[in-house]
């Protein structure tokens, strides 16, 4: 007799669509916390409770054993501490994307890498061009990369009336971008290296890749070598966060326990009759502890890591980075200043020329293949909210603006990311609307 309560039988498809669904959802809702906390970070900064808000992310935390010193401020902690995880869970998509996912397909993975490749070239490059011989010239970097919560976001407001290969084109070209952009940040952001703590962070990479090969697979061993190869890059000079991409990507996607053997184990405990399990049976006891780890173990770690981290991520710390980096003093701050426009220019126009472009270059030269149900307009419609910089631009003008300009690539930011949100959703509509 079938059980009544049992779910629908398992399918080959749902190890693929099931993960990214949820991925999705997460995304959308995401980006909605993401604006309220924009808009809370704005207002505290242009109230009378301004001077408290402001110096409360300058607060020093940390500790000191003798001559070693590790006191940062709480938005350094934020932006290189926990920014390390938003890195490493979109590694950890990226990674099962291109081996279980639908960008397992070389010439479908193409065309989005294709346009984040566009994306990252062309508005660099207008940039440089604007801003030739200004300041602000080494903040280049702000207009790489596109913020996945904000775009998902704005792309759950057509709910099904979009294609959804439009929703996987976007996400794994800003998911490109994003680990492109973090990867500049390590290298053209950094300090000077310091050789001794570089060499001691790839050991550590090393001794990962090495507990992995023998076969433990306690989270919090790998937790603790992952916060130490963090250390270890935080004082090498290379951006820290730049651990977090590497050991996503070095994250398994293999299953330990096949579903052959999980159907096994789980017979042996469902063998025994509900009542007839002796308390302080030693057997019994083994028995469903081996069923627990058993169906712990029946997911890869990409996935069981990326389903409990992911929310934390997208509910908690790209929420508190805003608090930490969007409250911008409108007062005193010039609107038209030259690193304002080129970002501006460089997210609202560099951003969809580049990736319209290299994508239609990478179809026509048969390098990629744009997915069923894709078509040109929706691609340039998406490309227009690649345009939307938030997270990763805020986290790279902190890093390539002094104070005195860093406002104003803020407002620029802001401004721009606002407008290419504007232009992509009205050329949704329009082309929704000519659909019905």
């Amino acid at each position: 007799m079938i059980d009544s309560n049992q779910g629908l039988p398992h399918e080959a498809a749902d190890s693929i669509t099931k993960p990214f669904a949820r991925f999705l959802k997460i995304e959308a809702a995401a980006g909605g916390l993401l604006l309220l906390a924009v808009l809370v970070a704005l207002g505290l900064a242009n109230s009378p409770w301004q001077e408290g808000f402001l110096s409360f992310w300058e607060t020093p935390i940390g500790l000191t054993f003798g001559s070693l010193d590790f006191t940062r401020s709480l938005r350094h902690w934020i932006n290189d501490g926990l920014m390390t995880l938003f890195f490493f869970v979109l590694s950890l998509e990226l990674k099962r994307e291109l081996v279980l996912g639908e960008l397992r397909n070389p010439r479908q993975a193409a065309l989005p890498f294709a346009g984040a490749l566009g994306g990252m070239v062309v508005p660099v490059s207008l940039y440089l061009v604007l801003m030739s011989g200004q300041p602000g010239m080494h903040g280049w970097g702000t207009v790489m990369a596109t913020d996945t919560a904000f775009v998902i976001g704005c792309l759950a407001l057509f709910g099904s009336r979009i294609p959804p290969t439009l929703r996987l084109f976007l996400l794994s070209l800003a998911i490109f971008d994003d680990v492109g952009a973090i990867l500049v940040v390590a290298f053209g952001y950094g300090e000077a290296l310091n050789w001794s703590a570089l060499g001691l962070g790839f050991l550590g990479i090393c001794i990962v890749a090495g507990v992995s090969r023998l076969g433990i697979r306690s989270v919090p061993v790998y937790f603790l070598l992952g916060a130490a190869v963090w250390l270890c890059f935080d004082a090498s000079g290379v951006h820290a966060t730049i651990a977090g991409v590497i050991l996503g990507l070095m994250t398994p996607t293999r299953i330990w326990v096949s579903d052959a053997r999980l159907r096994a184990i789980l017979g042996r405990v469902l063998a025994v009759p509900a009542g007839d399990r002796r308390h302080g049976d030693a057997a019994s006891h083994r028995d469903l502890r081996q069923a627990g780890r058993a169906v712990t173990e029946s997911l890869s770690p990409v996935e069981r890591l990326e389903m409990m981290l992911h929310p934390w991520v997208g509910f908690a710390i790209m929420p508190i980075f805003a608090l930490a980096n969007a409250g911008i003093t409108i007062q005193g701050v010039d609107f038209v200043q030259p690193v304002s426009l080129a970002i501006i220019v460089g997210l609202v126009l560099g951003k969809p020329i580049g990736v319209f472009v290299f994508g239609w270059i990478a179809v026509r030269s048969g390098l990629a293949a744009l997915a069923p149900g894709l078509s040109w307009p929706f691609i340039l419609a998406g490309s227009f909210l690649t345009g939307i910089g938030f997270t990763m631009s805020l986290f790279i003008a902190g890093l390539a603006f002094d104070s005195s300009v860093l406002n104003a690539a803020k407002l620029g930011i802001l401004g721009g990311s606002a407008l290419s949100a504007i232009l992509g959703i009205s050329l949704l509509i329009w082309l929704t609307l000519r659909m019905r």
